[in-house]
């Protein structure tokens, strides 16, 4: 084994125990956080869009054959998604139940609720491509949950609850390689980096919003390298199928924007704890060097679409899907494995959101 490959491996091992170390000190202490209350696309959603009249869905096999139950719940993934990891690692429940599923209520969703919606994105006119939920329709959808949480738990205890959640964000590829690069509109009206800054004023009024909601522990999301996405990858044939450089430069760009946001409100909004929640290096890591995190497939997907790489997601059944997705890094053409998420998500709480915990 080479030198680089033993330190990098030394470094995954200690950072394995500090995440157990951590965990277990979440179970001999009370929980710093009280819920997880997520917003995002489909990097976060747990099948809201189920509910909704769009096809940008997954509540079928064979999405979900690895979550508890084999069942598909709208998940993007063949099991749980990051958030259920981050909510776990917090002492909370192993998932984060979608809000829209009439299933659940608010006993549910005391500690733990998301309004995420898969194709999503900070522009509405992102929402508008496969008609899912705006952001500001998922604000809308926390206000009247504060007010069920309000009726349920009383007042007081109610908004102590939502200054003690932590509040998580995760969007913005949808943006750039759903509506930007593909959509003639918002190209014709910015520069890539014209529209960046457009996004990033966005997600600021919303975090200002939330802010102003009483939200105070607030997780911002970076963009993944999304050009080394299988779908990205497969298009890219002058490259030789590579990651597509340009799409991972302006996934770093954004970042830079979004971390100097998290800057700037900490500076502006009294007791405001914000934190820029980076998954590009990871990923990318995980992406370049597979086999140091046990992954055998890395540019191509474990659930195939049937029509090489070409398709956003997986076709219904089982004829195109690998047997052991764990040694997969991506399930589908846009999203992450289980074992992915798990990693990930560990990544983020070790290197980010422990500050939760303290």
């Amino acid at each position: 084994m080479e030198e680089g490959q033993r330190k990098t491996t030394t470094l995954l091992l200690c950072s394995h125990i500090v995440v157990l170390l951590l965990l277990s000190l979440v179970a001999e202490t009370s929980a710093k956080v009280s819920a997880v209350i997520v917003f995002g696309d489909s990097s976060v959603d747990a099948g809201n869009n189920n509910f909704i009249p769009t096809i940008a869905r997954s509540n079928f096999q064979p999405y979900g054959r690895d979550f508890e139950g084999g069942k598909a719940t709208g998940r993007f993934c063949n099991g749980r998604i990051p958030t259920d990891f981050i909510s776990e690692s917090f002492g909370l429940k192993p998932y984060v139940p979608a809000y829209l599923d009439p299933k659940y209520n608010i006993s549910d969703f005391a500690s733990g609720v998301t309004f995420a919606s898969a194709a999503t994105g900070y522009d509405n006119a992102t929402s508008d491509v496969l008609s899912v939920i705006p952001l500001w329709k998922q604000l809308e959808y926390y206000k009247g949950y504060q007010k069920n949480l309000s009726a349920y738990l009383g007042e007081s205890k109610a908004k102590e609850t939502v200054a003690e959640a932590l509040h998580l964000m995760s969007l913005g590829t949808n943006d750039f390689l759903e509506n930007y690069y593909t959509m003639p509109g918002r190209a014709s009206q910015y520069t890539p980096q014209q529209y960046q800054i457009f996004l990033a004023g966005i997600a600021e009024n919303f975090i200002r919003s939330l802010y102003g909601l009483g939200a105070r522990k607030i997780s911002l999301g970076g963009l993944p390298p999304m050009g080394c996405l299988p779908l990205e990858r497969t298009t890219n044939i002058v490259g030789g199928n590579d990651c597509v450089a340009g799409y991972n430069n302006i996934a770093l760009e954004f970042n830079d924007k979004l971390k100097n946001l998290t800057i700037k409100l900490n500076q502006e909004l009294p007791g405001l704890k914000l934190v820029f929640s980076n998954p590009y290096y990871i990923m990318l890591n995980i992406i370049k060097r597979p086999q140091l995190y046990g992954f055998e497939s890395t540019s191509v997907a474990c659930c195939a679409t049937g029509m090489f790489e070409m398709g956003y997601a997986c076709s219904r059944g089982q004829m195109f899907s690998c047997t052991d997705a764990s040694k997969y890094v991506f399930w589908d053409s846009f999203h992450p494995t289980e074992m992915t998420n798990s990693i990930v998500a560990k990544y983020v709480v070790l290197r980010v959101l422990y500050q939760f915990l303290q």
